[in-house]
């Protein structure tokens, strides 16, 4: 039997969340009930932040009152405080993610306050998460390269890495969020985290602004990381979009993980459709 690797899809949040003209529920519904279909254990659906950051998001609460919920898929939501906490349980989220960054420059720009910060403000979150149950994922962005402070120093990422395991985060999902790492760079950055975070902890989500996703995910393999966050069709920015986030395409991580000889559960025909339909919204 194969060994197993995962990809973590993201497109219904991540993927959608910066189109500008506003996707109508039913739709983002039906890509999310196609990606059920293809076999995925873990999709990202929605975001409890306000919709006057992120308008595409407003309507989390209905896409999760409206999908087929796959028995053995977790549906999960981005929760950046208490109020986006309450809304994403209210909405029967099965799990909730936090973010928070390993640079300074990105956290004041992104959530207007700093790391030590951001960190303290996930406290009540995590302890009213596990008082219901409810699993936490803990996001880092720039975790090679920030556009405001430059490249992030690995030690920066293992820091911010090990107070997230030390809250409680069940996982940790490493973002390269411009696109701008390299395997060197990347394996430093594992490397260093990993003197802090078990391997089986981490995740990798690697944007491929650069055209380098698929090599940092060669390169995460070989120092054991088996999770990875994608987006279907890449929805999230086009690579050759200045400022792009440029999200990797689920398909395209699902048939290199074929290809290297892992299991990963999700039908690679069946992606390579949605990823067709997925397409569509774009604006």
């Amino acid at each position: 039997m194969n060994a197993r690797a995962e990809v973590f899809e993201v497109g219904p949040r991540d993927g959608l969340q910066n189109e500008k003209a506003m996707i109508p529920t039913d739709a983002k519904v039906e890509m999310v009930n196609q990606l059920s279909a293809c076999g995925f254990r873990r999709i990202e659906v929605a975001s409890f932040v306000s919709p006057k950051w992120v308008p595409q998001m407003a309507d989390s609460a209905d896409v999760l009152a409206q999908i087929d919920r796959v028995t053995g898929c977790s549906y999960a939501a981005l929760t950046p405080n208490m109020r986006g906490f309450d809304g994403a349980v209210a909405a029967k989220a099965d799990e909730i993610a936090i973010f928070a960054s390993a640079s300074e420059g990105f956290s004041q720009a992104n959530i207007n306050c700093s790391i030590e910060e951001s960190i303290q403000r996930f406290e009540d979150v995590i302890a009213a998460a596990k008082q219901a149950d409810i699993p936490v994922r803990g996001y880092i962005s720039c975790v090679t390269d920030c556009p405001y402070d430059g490249p992030t120093a690995p030690a920066r990422v293992a820091e911010v890495a090990a107070k997230l395991n030390a809250l409680g985060c069940y996982e940790i999902s490493l973002g390269d969020t411009i696109g701008q790492g390299t395997p060197k760079t990347i394996s430093a950055m594992l490397n260093a985290v990993l003197s802090e975070v078990p391997v089986q902890k981490l995740a990798g989500h690697y944007h491929d602004t650069a055209n380098l996703a698929l090599d940092n995910i060669r390169a995460s393999l070989d120092l054991g990381v088996r999770v990875f966050d994608a987006s279907v069709g890449g929805l999230g920015g086009c690579p050759y979009a200045p400022g792009a986030s440029g999200n990797v395409a689920s398909e395209a991580v699902v048939a290199l993980l074929h290809n290297a000889g892992f299991e990963t559960g999700v039908d690679l025909a069946a992606l390579e459709q949605v990823a067709t339909f997925a397409k569509t919204l774009r604006s």
